[in-house]
């Protein structure tokens, strides 16, 4: 139980449906102990603080007459998931910690402190999506809601955790959850839908990753031209198809970052009109690949998902030297360390690291 409204209902509907429920608060980030002191919002003690967090937890738990308990894996997750972050930050990649957090935080050391602590038959929690059962096998499906669906977000887990977790608002949707927690008197019904990374929260996110890496000025060229028309702090803070924050106020053309020059510190951005050439493309080579069911499906068409929220692309898989191969519709800015996820119908197959784009 965070306090926000998703795990709130997650509870309420656990408890009417007869379940003996045990609220568990996680905390997974220390500001202090992480030298968290660079990005924070004027509003961060407002919206962000763990204390308050927990405060409305603990309120709803209160309500609902079910017992809370706060643990923390602020160690784990350091060396789980923020450590690799960082590493991939400063090799130029994309990386995605929520999904790095689902798979070793959320369902790995929570699940199993729950079933050990607490004889726990199963864990709940309050993310958009659900588990279908086909012929005895369960399956991880997209939720009712398409737009706030969470399973790009929970394709590195595996068929074992699957079996011990429910999704109980999968099948509302937001406005509906909203909803339910208003009828029911729940103080947190309105509460505004965090944002951010995982467990950290919102940032002003060039200064959050100054606290841990240095900043290294370069070179912003033209790609068409090679032409030097500005300096950039450091190539991490940017990621392709950005068109936003560029510093670029005197060009008279929208600019979009479409490649970085890691060996020689240069960021190159091109004109809107030739994102088709520079930023299009068609096939990518996938790392470290997580099948859900622990093997790829026999038909190899697939919906593939390069971004949460993004509109699911039309594509077929090949497997090579144990990578991933998609070829899919002309998408833009693939980017390398960010995730491709899966799909056949409704259920989410898994996913894997964008290694490379290949064409």
């Amino acid at each position: 139980m965070s306090g926000g409204v998703d795990s709130s209902v997650c509870a309420l509907i656990l408890k009417n449906q007869g379940y003996e429920v045990i609220g568990v608060f996680m905390q997974n980030w220390d500001d202090y102990l992480n030298n968290d002191k660079l990005g924070h919002l004027k509003n961060h003690n407002e919206q962000c603080n763990v204390y308050k967090d927990f405060s409305d937890a603990k309120k709803i738990a209160d309500l609902l007459n079910i017992k809370i308990y706060k643990i923390d894996f602020i160690k784990d997750y350091w060396n789980k998931v923020f450590k690799y972050t960082i590493k991939q930050y400063k090799k130029g990649l994309t990386p995605n910690p929520d999904i790095l957090c689902n798979k070793y935080i959320k369902f790995d050391k929570f699940l199993n402190y729950a079933k050990n602590k607490f004889n726990a038959d199963y864990v709940a929690m309050g993310h958009y999506a659900t588990i279908k059962t086909i012929k005895g096998v369960k399956y991880l499906g997209m939720s009712k809601d398409t737009d706030h669906d969470q399973t790009y977000f929970l394709c590195g887990l595996e068929q074992k955790q699957i079996n011990d977790i429910v999704f109980p608002i999968g099948k509302y949707t937001k406005d509906e959850v909203r909803k339910i927690a208003k009828e029911n008197n729940l103080p947190v019904w309105n509460r505004k839908n965090s944002t951010g990374i995982c467990f950290i929260g919102e940032r002003k996110f060039n200064d959050f990753l100054e606290n841990y890496i240095s900043t290294k000025e370069g070179e912003i060229k033209e790609i068409e031209t090679n032409k030097t028309i500005s300096k950039h702090k450091g190539i991490m803070y940017y990621t392709l198809g950005q068109n936003k924050d560029l510093g670029l106020s005197g060009c008279t053309e929208r600019k979009f970052v479409c490649k970085k020059d890691i060996k020689n510190n240069i960021l190159y951005v091109c004109n809107k009109k030739n994102i088709d050439k520079y930023l299009g493309s068609e096939q990518c080579i996938v790392q470290n690949f997580n099948w859900i069911n622990s093997k790829a499906p026999i038909n190899s068409s697939v919906y593939i998902r390069f971004r949460h929220r993004q509109k699911l692309i039309k594509g077929n898989f090949s497997i090579k030297n144990n990578k991933i191969i998609l070829n899919y519709a002309k998408t833009y800015a693939v980017t390398p360390g960010q995730y491709a996820v899966l799909y056949q119908g409704k259920i989410c197959l898994g996913g894997g690291e964008i290694e490379k784009i290949l064409k």
